[in-house]
This record gives C-alpha cells, sequence and structure tokens, in this order.
C-alpha cells in the first residue's frame, strides 16, 4: 500500500550505525559552487548509427560532455554557477531495485538543500505508476533518516520499469508540468536510461521546462560505455554472491561429494557470472558470450562439464562448484530458436497448454526432450522486451539433470571411473539484491545523487550522471555528465524476431555484454585451468564496512583500463597547448613539427576509425 512507502524503519544496531555513515564528496563536488567546464560536441560511439540518431533526438542529440571542477581550479573557458534559486525535482526507481539506489536520493537530497534549503524532492511512489498517477512523497532527513546506507527500493516502490509507449510518455509529462517540476531524475538501467533519453527529447521539442536526468543503477552491471565505468548495485551483488558461492565451495571440498551447480543473476550479459568467478575462483564458468560466439549446443555445453567432472575425478576430486548466468538459456543457438517460435505462438493468443501442438518438427522433438519443470518454465509469457523470464528458468537443474545422464551413460561404457555423480542446485539472486550496501555502493551512489543537482543546475536535460577514475579514492574521483544519446547504438539484424526485436533499427542504450577480447576475460581464461584443477577457492569473507576489505573494489573494474572522460579532458588540454606553442610567428621549424606530428597522427587514427565501419 501507498501508505507503507516511506515509514522508518526498525533498524538492527548494524543498520543503525550504517546509517550514520555519511559518503565523502569528491572535491569537484564540495562548497555550493557549481563549476563546469564544457567540452566538445558528442558523436555517436558507432558512426554508421549516427544518422538514425540525429534524426530520432534533433534537440538532445551532439550535445557536449560536461565536466564538473572545483570551485578553485582554474580552467578557462569554465562556467562559474553562483546563483542557485529554488528548484522543485521528482524522482522515480524505474529499474529493479540495486543495492545503494536509496543514497542516490539522498545525495541529491542533500545537494538540493546544501545550495537552496528552499528546493524540493519528491519521490515518486510506485516507480514510474506513480509518476503517472502523480503520487507522491516529500523527501526530508526525517524520512531519509531510516533508509541512508540501506539496501531495497522501499523508501519508493518500483513497478513495471516503463516509460515507453506514446500514454505512458505523455502521462509523464503532464506529471511534470502539474507539479511544476524543474527537474525529473530517473534511477535504472539500459531500459530505464532509454526510456529517460525519449523523454527528454520529447520534452524539449513540446517545449517543456522540465530537465531529465538518468542515473547508471543496475546491478546487471551491463549499462557500460565510454563514459560509464561501474553501475551503483554492481559492487554489492557480486561481493554478497561471492561469499555465498565460497561457502559452498568449502562445502564441496569438506564433503567431497557433491558437485554444486549455482545460477547467478544478470540477464543477458555474465558480467556478475565473471565478477564472481574472480572473486571466489569456482572450479568452472560458462559464459553466455562464450556460448554464442562458439555457438555451443545444449549437447556441446554437457559435454563439456562432463569432461571436467571426468578430468577431476581422474585426480581423485569428485566435487567442484560451477557457476552459470541466468542469460545462458537464451545463448544457447537451439534453445534460443525455440524460444522463439514459443513467444510468437504467445503473441498470437495460442493458450500455453496448447503451443507444443503448433511448434514446427523439430522445434517439437527438441521441447519434447527436454524435462517437463524447463519445458513448463519456457512456456512462460515474455518478458516487456520479448526476452524470456530468465529468472524463472531453472538452468542449472537442467545442466545438472544433462550432465548426470551423460556421466552415468560414461559409467556404464567405462569411460568414467570416478565416484557417483551427485549435484546440488542454487540459485543467487534475490539473496543478494536487498542487501546493505557496499562501501563502495553507497558512496558511488551518493556522489552521483549529488551530481544530478550539478546537472540540473547547469540546465542540461537528456544527460546521465557520470563519475570516472572509480578505482581510485573518492576523493580524486572525476564527476561529470554525457548526453545519453552518445551512449546510444542502432542494430539492423538480431538473432530473430523475438528477443530485442522491438529495439532492431531504433536508437536505444543496448546493454553490455562480456567482452572477450577485453582484460577481464584475459583474466579470466588466464586461471581457468587452475580454477577447474587446483580447488583454490578463495573466500572474500562477508561484506566489510570498515577496516581491511572496506575499500575493496570489483576485480574488473580494477583490471580494465578505464577513465574515458578523463583521457578526453587531457586530449583537450595538449591540443589546448599546441594551439599556444603553434601561433602565427613562431619559427618555421615548430610549423613543420606540428604539421608533421598531426599528420601522422590524423593518418593514424583515419585508418582505426575506418576499420571500425568495416
Amino acid at each position: 500500500m501507498d501508505s507503507d512507502y516511506g515509514v522508518p524503519r526498525e533498524l538492527s544496531d548494524l543498520q543503525k550505525n550504517r546509517s550514520l555513515y555519511k559518503p565523502e564528496l569528491p572535491p569537484c563536488l564540495q562548497g555550493t559552487t557549481v563549476r563546469v567546464e564544457f567540452g566538445d560536441a558528442t558523436a555517436a560511439a558507432d558512426p554508421s548509427g549516427a544518422n538514425a540518431i540525429a534524426r530520432s533526438f534533433p534537440h538532445t542529440y551532439g550535445q557536449p560532455l560536461a565536466h564538473f571542477l572545483r570551485a578553485t581550479a582554474k580552467v578557462a573557458n569554465s562556467q562559474t554557477i553562483d546563483e542557485h534559486p529554488a528548484i522543485k525535482v521528482g524522482l522515480v526507481f524505474c529499474g529493479r531495485q540495486s543495492p545503494g539506489g536509496h543514497n542516490v536520493v539522498w545525495g541529491l537530497h542533500d545537494a538540493l538543500k546544501t545550495h537552496n534549503p528552499k528546493s524540493t524532492l519528491l519521490g515518486f511512489l510506485g516507480g514510474s505508476d506513480g509518476l503517472f498517477a502523480q503520487k507522491t512523497l516529500e523527501i526530508t532527513d526525517d524520512v531519509l533518516a531510516t533508509y541512508k546506507n540501506q539496501g531495497g527500493y522501499d523508501l519508493l516502490g518500483r513497478t513495471k520499469d516503463q516509460i515507453r509507449t506514446t500514454e505512458q510518455v505523455n502521462s509523464a509529462m503532464a506529471a511534470c508540468k502539474a507539479l511544476k517540476l524543474d527537474g525529473l531524475v530517473i534511477v535504472g538501467g539500459v531500459t530505464s536510461n532509454t526510456d529517460a533519453a525519449q523523454l527528454a527529447e520529447t520534452f524539449a521539442e513540446a517545449k517543456c521546462s522540465t530537465k531529465v536526468v538518468g542515473v547508471p543503477v543496475t546491478l546487471n552491471g551491463d549499462l557500460k560505455n565510454q563514459f560509464v565505468e561501474a553501475n551503483v548495485g554492481f559492487d554489492t551483488i557480486c561481493k554478497v554472491n561471492s561469499q555465498l558461492i565460497s561457502n559452498v565451495c568449502t562445502d564441496a571440498l569438506s564433503a567431497e561429494k557433491y558437485y554444486y551447480f549455482i545460477r547467478l543473476m544478470g540477464r543477458k550479459a555474465s558480467h556478475v557470472a565473471v565478477e564472481c568467478t574472480l572473486q571466489s575462483h569456482p572450479n568452472m564458468v560458462i559464459l553466455a558470450e562464450e556460448v554464442s560466439a562458439s555457438k555451443l549446443t545444449l549437447f556441446d555445453i554437457t559435454k563439456q562439464i562432463c569432461d571436467a567432472v571426468q578430468a577431476r575425478a581422474e585426480q581423485d576430486k569428485n566435487h567442484g562448484v560451477i557457476l552459470l548466468p541466468e542469460g545462458l538459456i537464451e545463448s544457447i543457438p537451439e534453445v534460443y530458436a525455440l524460444l522463439q517460435e514459443i513467444h510468437h505462438h504467445l503473441r498470437q493468443g495460442v493458450s500455453a497448454d496448447k503451443i507444443s501442438t503448433q511448434l514446427s518438427p523439430w522445434a517439437s522433438a527438441l521441447f519434447e526432450f527436454l524435462p517437463p519443470f524447463i519445458r513448463k518454465q519456457l512456456l512462460l509469457h515474455p518478458e516487456s522486451d520479448d526476452s524470456a523470464q530468465l529468472s524463472q528458468i531453472e538452468t542449472e537443474k537442467l545442466l545438472a539433470e544433462l550432465v548426470e545422464a551423460e556421466i552415468n551413460k560414461r559409467l556404464k561404457e567405462g569411460t568414467y571411473k570416478g565416484k557417483k555423480f551427485n549435484a546440488i542446485c542454487h540459485f543467487f539472486g534475490y539473496q543478494a539484491r536487498g542487501s546493505l550496501p557496499s562501501k563502495f555502493d553507497c558512496d558511488y551512489a551518493y556522489v552521483l545523487g549529488h551530481s544530478c543537482y550539478h546537472i540540473l543546475a547547469a540546465g542540461l536535460n537528456g544527460y546521465m550522471a557520470t563519475v570516472t577514475n572509480l578505482k581510485s579514492p573518492s576523493n580524486k574521483w572525476r564527476c561529470g555528465a554525457a548526453p545519453i544519446t552518445a551512449m546510444m547504438t542502432v542494430k539492423h539484424y538480431g538473432r530473430g524476431s523475438g528477443s530485442g526485436s522491438t529495439t532492431l533499427g531504433k536508437p536505444v542504450v543496448h546493454p553490455a555484454t562480456v567482452d572477450l577480447r577485453g582484460k577481464v576475460y584475459e583474466l579470466l581464461r588466464q586461471n581457468a585451468t587452475r580454477f577447474l584443477m587446483d580447488d583454490v577457492y578463495r573466500n572474500p569473507g562477508p561484506l566489510q564496512f570498515d577496516g581491511p576489505g572496506a575499500d575493496s573494489k570489483a576485480v574488473s573494474l580494477c583490471v580494465e583500463d578505464l577513465d574515458y572522460m578523463g583521457r578526453i579532458k587531457e586530449l583537450n588540454e595538449y591540443l589546448d597547448k599546441v594551439r599556444t606553442i603553434v601561433k602565427p610567428g613562431c619559427s618555421q621549424d615548430v610549423l613543420k613539427a606540428a604539421l608533421s606530428a598531426m599528420s601522422s597522427v590524423t593518418d593514424i587514427l583515419s585508418v582505426m576509425t575506418s576499420q571500425r565501419l568495416e
């Protein structure tokens, strides 16, 4: 019920202690002055989609990057905003709950009150439905008291995560106008921020004065691009899951007779599975991206696991832990094709109990081969983006059954000489997403919330709050904002008529999958054999808020070579130095050296750019 939102929580001693923790702001956000430096106009990451994005977003495409600076920074052409009239801002949780989301609200509230105590923050109750219905709760210090540094989204709640149809967009605009909002902050992942970009464009076209700002909050970790290094919630989810996985690893090593199949949340991308593997060192992880790239069938995956079990049995190891991302099932070619047929019939109104009779011969054969519990789960109605209900499909149980059958077959043939195969299955998902947020997520979310005010104070619309250089201490974080349209791409082809078909040919913020050529995946592969055979299980322990481990960050964050926005700023500084040195009146030698260097650089960059377009 609406009356339950925002009520004071009953806190444990630990929760009370956490509620007293105050995240530190980077120098660029401290004080009452907003200072911003605008960079060059942004362009699409994939030039082939630039025209489509520009046509769809004529008012918000090509906007510049924004860098927030400390008040004392000596940067030419930066703007200082000293006047801060009282403003009214609305905030809505549009994505699935992620640890740290409440701190976005807290950070934004603190920033509003710091710059003008008369400013107001309204939280929409019940997610996007609350936005459409104009159901709000005014955020105050008293309301926030028992939600600071706490998990969940129960301060405001969430619902459908969707602001997409014409009716929904118009309802959102009507709410913003009726409430006289100066800004609307949308907290969520790739889908929610795509909706935020469309909302910003529609508002600009309709001359609605409300500015729209997005915040990257998703436990899946798939809202990653050159501007966004990490998502709020991912750090906590991986740390909580890694401890659970490590506990299971210790149990496996103690009993020496069970294989644990553990499915992890994360939607289509396998970022959570990768990070948890690097933190806890289970014996094996099968990534959806690997399966998709190599077009591995269900039988290929089963054989891969069975070969690993057999190799370990030859070393008298009859136990192990195997991680599976929830998106794995959709990456298996024949299962994906089966899902497309099922979803097609569901959209045509065919009842679930009749679909098996409507399938093509090959799909029917696969459907009948699968265990009854999987058949029932595959028949569930798809999500709003046409993808399967991944959290409800027990891929871990399916693979455990198939592996057991194959191992028993090998046992009869005499090729497998280990002990009887015993599998235990788990799904780690909901257990972690309501967790107390890690120190990193507390800090990161609070800083992003604070940045939202700076974005609104600068009059920006259609931007996402960004923080880069995250692997460094928070006092060295770089805060800014990037146009959401600069994060969009256009896909002109898909794997079928179902999953993702609603976005084909349209500019959207697509989820980032695990880069099979990246440093994180390379680290994973370097350790794959050691993890598989040597039982080098590692237990990071429970979340730490003080002492050793409190400031630890995701392995993938520390391994990746990030800080794109910092490098853009550094490049502009070099270009400014060149302009300062090479002026009319400089010597011929200086001019020739500059021309030679610039010619070489442009030749190299032209080749690199043309290769990306091929």
